[in-house]
């Protein structure tokens, strides 16, 4: 670590702690040359999810358009916004977790579908229709019924 006063490259760690918010930790430090003490903060470095559209275009992965999709799904309905950003959190998780940095766009939607039939099954009706882009009334009548059996497996 370089010495901000007199350009060295040589320092000793004298004290290490957390932040407040835990997303960093604070580090003093003392030059070797000039004995001058200085904080230096350590971050995690994070390498940014990059979604591939549907058309093979890439954009970076927005917690909070996802966020709102999922909120527009679930309006006028007894749907909390902790829920959601659980819901948010669990899918961002799971993202994170896959160890792929290019995550197609299917797969996201796949996994808010999971998390909205969870949390309310006619948010997760709504969100389908638009993201499967029904074609007809029949397809639309089949997921219907598919939620439909899931819910008798599960009673």
């Amino acid at each position: 670590m370089k010495c901000p006063y007199c350009g060295a490259e040589e320092s000793k760690v004298i004290d290490s702690r957390p932040t407040e918010d835990n997303e960093r930790i604070r580090r003093r430090r003392e030059c070797l040359n000039c004995h001058m003490r200085f904080t230096t903060y350590e971050v995690v470095e994070t390498v940014p999810l990059v979604v591939i559209k549907k058309d093979n275009s890439r954009e970076p992965f927005d917690r909070q358009k996802l966020f709102n999709a999922m909120l527009r799904a679930c309006a006028k309905r007894p749907v909390s916004y902790e829920t959601l950003e659980r819901a948010v959190s669990s899918i961002e998780q799971s993202l994170f977790s896959s160890y792929d940095r290019e995550i197609p766009s299917v797969r996201i939607g796949e996994l808010t579908m999971e998390e909205l039939k969870k949390i309310d099954e006619v948010a997760y009706i709504r969100f389908a229709s638009v993201y499967r882009q029904f074609a007809d009334v029949e397809s639309f009548l089949d997921e219907l019924k598919k939620l439909v059996g899931d819910r008798k497996e599960n009673q």
